[in-house]
């Protein structure tokens, strides 16, 4: 067990600051420039898995599709390789009822009758997508908001801004990497936003608790040592909770199919950056904000 560590982490704080920095300065512009890949559930449309009796690719899926009207679908594998499963998802056309009956007709006029299994279909027309676009990002944000909140509550308003801040960090960065490699953003991954913001508030809180307990050695020219000497006395406890939970979403990655497969990669990017992010980015924050007080509230006084 990891026991009476003395990592300087402080020290390297400058460093690490600056790498989340770029990284999240390249999230946001992967965001902008690159998008992200809605599934229907934010964007509209419909949604149809397949599964093949024989090992077919995406391009043979998308030939079959070609003189259909599904021609524009996007084809995406999911699953483990050797189920033969298929994710397809095309915009609604004007009449849609029968979506389902006429993609799997035109996929069995190329692969045969019987060979072509519809196990799951979703609809959502494109307003009520957007408006759930809309909410899915209101929920992330008011997210933020609540747990400042609750953070100078439950501590005192320096401590909040840090933690917001690691959650606002933790967050950019999934969706960067989701818009990186053009995975779906659904409801699901919603559910795993929301899981890593609970998870990453809950490492931070252990550290700031440790923090205050040595609240009364804190001054201007300890607090440094201070804060230094409580991520080391968590830094167990840090792990081996993340340890753990990283075990189970490995889990749920190799075996848990095309449904928890996403989720699972977004809990495995969010517990990463979610422990790195209450070291580096939630305590120098503290720290720093502890340091210009002084400067803040004679400035404030002076108003």
């Amino acid at each position: 067990m990891i026991r009476n560590t003395r990592i300087p982490f402080i020290k390297y704080s400058p460093a690490f600051i600056a790498l989340s920095v770029l990284v999240v300065l390249g999230s946001i512009v992967l965001m902008f420039t690159k998008g992200f890949n809605y599934g229907i559930d934010f964007e509209g449309g419909a949604k149809l898995a397949y599964q093949f009796a024989q090992p077919v690719t995406e391009g043979e899926v998308r030939e079959a599709l070609a003189n259909s009207p599904f021609a524009e679908a996007s084809v995406v594998r999911f699953g483990q390789a050797k189920e033969n499963r298929m994710s397809i998802k095309v915009t609604l056309p004007e009449k849609h009822a029968q979506i389902g009956h006429q993609m799997t007709a035109a996929l069995e006029t190329k692969f045969g009758e019987g060979q072509v299994k519809l196990e799951r279909e979703e609809t959502v027309g494109p307003r009520v997508g957007e408006e759930m676009r809309r909410k899915a990002w209101l929920t992330i944000i008011f997210s933020w908001l609540l747990m400042l909140i609750y953070i100078g509550y439950r501590f005192d308003f320096l401590y909040g801004p840090g933690a917001v801040l690691a959650l606002v960090h933790d967050t950019v960065i999934v969706l960067g990497v989701f818009a990186l490699l053009g995975k779906e953003l659904n409801l699901t991954i919603l559910a795993a936003l929301l899981t890593i913001i609970g998870f990453s508030i809950n490492d931070t809180i252990v550290v700031f608790d440790r923090i205050r307990e040595n609240k009364a050695r804190i001054s201007k020219s300890t607090i440094k040592d201070v804060v230094n000497a409580a991520i080391n006395s968590t830094l167990a406890r840090t792990l081996i909770t993340s340890f753990t939970l990283l075990l189970v979403v490995l889990i749920l990655f190799f075996k848990g199919g095309g449904t928890l497969h996403d989720f699972a990669f977004a809990m495995i990017v969010g517990v990463v950056v979610g422990t790195y992010s209450s070291i580096f980015v939630a305590s120098p924050t503290y720290i720093g904000l502890y340091e210009a007080w002084p400067r803040i509230r004679g400035l404030w006084a002076k108003r």
